[in-house]
C-alpha cells in the first residue's frame, strides 16, 4: 500500500520535510515513489507548498495520507475535492 507522508530533511535541530508518496513498509527517509510538496514548520506561519495535481492523482489512486499529512491536505481542502470526484 502507498502512503503520503513526511520525509525529514535538513540539519540537526532545523527540520524541514518533503511530502512524498512511499510504500508503507519503506523507512521514513528511505526510497519514495514521488515528491508531492514540502513543509517547513520553523517559519511563522509554517510554509506548505503542494503540487495539488500530483496530490489529487495519488489520492485518487488509493494512496493513504498519514495523520500529519491529512491535516495539511485538509487545510488545503484537497480531501474534499477527492470526495467530490
Amino acid at each position: 500500500m502507498l502512503r503520503i507522508r513526511l520525509r525529514r530533511v535538513g540539519k540537526k535541530k532545523q527540520p524541514s520535510y518533503r511530502i512524498v508518496v512511499a510504500a508503507s513498509k519503506a523507512p521514513r527517509d528511505g526510497a519514495f515513489v514521488d515528491q508531492v510538496g514540502h513543509y517547513n514548520p520553523l517559519t511563522d506561519p509554517p510554509t506548505v507548498v503542494l503540487d495539488e495535481e500530483k496530490a489529487l492523482k495519488w489520492l485518487r489512486e488509493g494512496a493513504q495520507p498519514s495523520d500529519p499529512v491529512r491535516r495539511i491536505l485538509e487545510k488545503a481542502s484537497l480531501l474534499e475535492k477527492v470526495a467530490e470526484s
